[in-house]
């Protein structure tokens, strides 16, 4: 065996988008270095992988969707949606206080079954019904506010899991984003229901032909995308203390950013979830140095769009797609 050979073994089973990915990483860091020494300090890394735990909830529900070859628009609303409702329950006493977070969590469950259903059952496509869920979703806390702040703050529980420490010097939201990702990994790698939505994601009728329930299959993807959306909501609110109208609006682009980012297809079928984490590793140091920039935000918006165009047309013809 050559040396060049026992050099590139080890990175023979990662994908090359993923590498590309951390790549990417490495060189921001780089570059944000030289803007302030600060950027590889463990408590500015630490502070990034905070901002990161937020968005990297709802990348996960974002890339199980996309698997399947589907999207999920509703995703700014119902994450909203989520945060409102968990603060607004904690308002009926202790056990108001105690339900909030599941009770958040719910919210977003019902919402992506509604999606769930539309897709799989009436055969609407996804852009479509999801987009349509946002604003009914926008609609619904529109008249819950009146319009206005929502004046419910978020109870202890949700600022602890948002902000708190269990282990000294590491937020807790880090903690919670390592086990959403441990167990997307466990679901995607070693359960059925894993290897169904990489199966329907390269051929629904295959897939229905081989005996798997595409329709659970894409309701429960979808429901647990929802799930995930108001979770994310409720974190958010946790760090910021309260809820805020259109609060989860700038987490739509880069959900769908660090999805693709990381190698998943955006016709479905493939991805690994690392590549997601790295996605969402590299779209918050982007945000980071564009705020060092002073970029103002549909300058953000302008550069997302890029990133995903650009990512498309490297990864998009692979060979599962053609």
């Amino acid at each position: 065996m050559s040396f060049r050979t026992r050099l590139t073994a080890p990175f023979r089973h990662v994908d090359r988008p993923v590498l590309t990915a951390f790549g990417c990483i490495l060189l921001l860091l780089l570059l944000g270095s030289l803007y302030s020494s600060n950027f590889l300090s463990l408590e500015y890394l630490l502070q990034q992988l905070k901002v990161a735990s937020f968005l990297g909830v709802i990348a996960a529900g974002m890339m199980l969707v996309i698997l399947l070859g589907q999207i999920d628009l509703s995703v700014p609303w119902v994450m909203t949606m989520g945060a409102m409702m968990a603060c607004a329950a904690a308002g009926f006493g202790t056990s108001g206080t105690i339900l909030a977070i599941p009770f958040g969590i719910f919210c977003g469950t019902v919402f992506g079954l509604l999606n769930g259903f539309g897709v799989a059952y009436m055969r609407i496509p996804s852009m479509i019904v999801t987009l349509a869920t946002n604003v009914v979703a926008q609609g619904l806390m529109v008249l819950y506010t009146g319009g206005f702040s929502p004046q419910d703050s978020a109870p202890t529980a949700m600022r602890w899991l948002a902000t708190g420490f269990i282990i000294p010097g590491v937020p807790n939201a880090i903690l919670v984003w390592a086990a959403v990702s441990a167990a997307m990994v466990f679901l995607l790698t070693r359960t059925t229901f894993g290897r169904s939505v990489y199966g329907i994601g390269n051929s629904e009728r295959a897939a229905y032909l081989s005996g798997i329930d595409t329709r659970r299959v894409i309701m429960i993807a979808f429901a647990v995308s929802g799930a995930l959306s108001a979770f994310g909501g409720v974190l958010l609110a946790g760090y910021a203390s309260k809820a805020a109208q259109a609060m989860g609006d700038a987490y739509l682009l880069p959900s769908i950013a660090a999805v693709v980012l990381g190698g998943t297809s955006i016709l479905g079928g493939r991805g690994s979830y690392l590549g997601t984490v790295a996605g969402v590793i590299l779209i918050t140091l982007l945000q980071s140095i564009l705020s060092v920039m002073q970029m103002p935000e549909a300058g953000r918006q302008i550069v997302y769009g890029i990133v995903i165009v650009a990512m498309l047309l490297l990864y998009g013809r692979g060979p599962a797609n053609q």
